[in-house]
């Protein structure tokens, strides 16, 4: 793991994805900026948050937005250094090097219902929400 994320709490995903927590204001300050690459099996999640820039980042990222739940809302792949982005519907985003966004919303996402199977024998619903509507993004794939 990044040493700069290595510092923070974190958790581990399936496949052996981990994600690193900004939790304090200091590490919600630096983020990932003016690193030169994060490694394909980590993110950083910054909390309570529905917008985030890229400025003073040097390599693209995939946003992955998580709603209160931690839910996925919506993925936003490709983000280019000095970029802005917000998700209304957001909680929290998790920060991820581009073209890892898919595997992290997979391992990230929870099932909208987790209600037993009726008298039909069909389950409740698994299906996400939307992908809330910004041009670029789009909910991960098979949803």
């Amino acid at each position: 793991m990044t040493p700069r994320l290595s510092a923070l709490p974190s958790r581990e995903l399936a496949g052996g994805l981990r994600v690193a927590t900004a939790d304090s204001h200091l590490a919600r300050l630096r983020g990932l900026a003016g690193l030169t690459a994060l490694d394909a099996d980590e993110g950083l999640e910054l909390p309570r948050c529905r917008s985030v820039h890229t400025a003073g980042m040097r390599f693209p990222l995939d946003l992955v937005w998580l709603d209160a739940d931690g839910g996925v809302v919506r993925l936003d792949r490709g983000v280019l250094p000095f970029r802005m982005r917000s998700c209304r519907g957001a909680s929290s985003v998790v920060e991820v090097a581009a073209g890892r966004g898919d595997a992290f919303a997979a391992a990230l996402a929870k099932p909208v219902s987790t209600a037993p199977p009726g008298p039909g024998g069909a389950a409740g619903s698994t299906a996400p929400p939307g992908p809330g509507g910004a041009a670029g993004s789009t909910a991960p794939p098979g949803w």
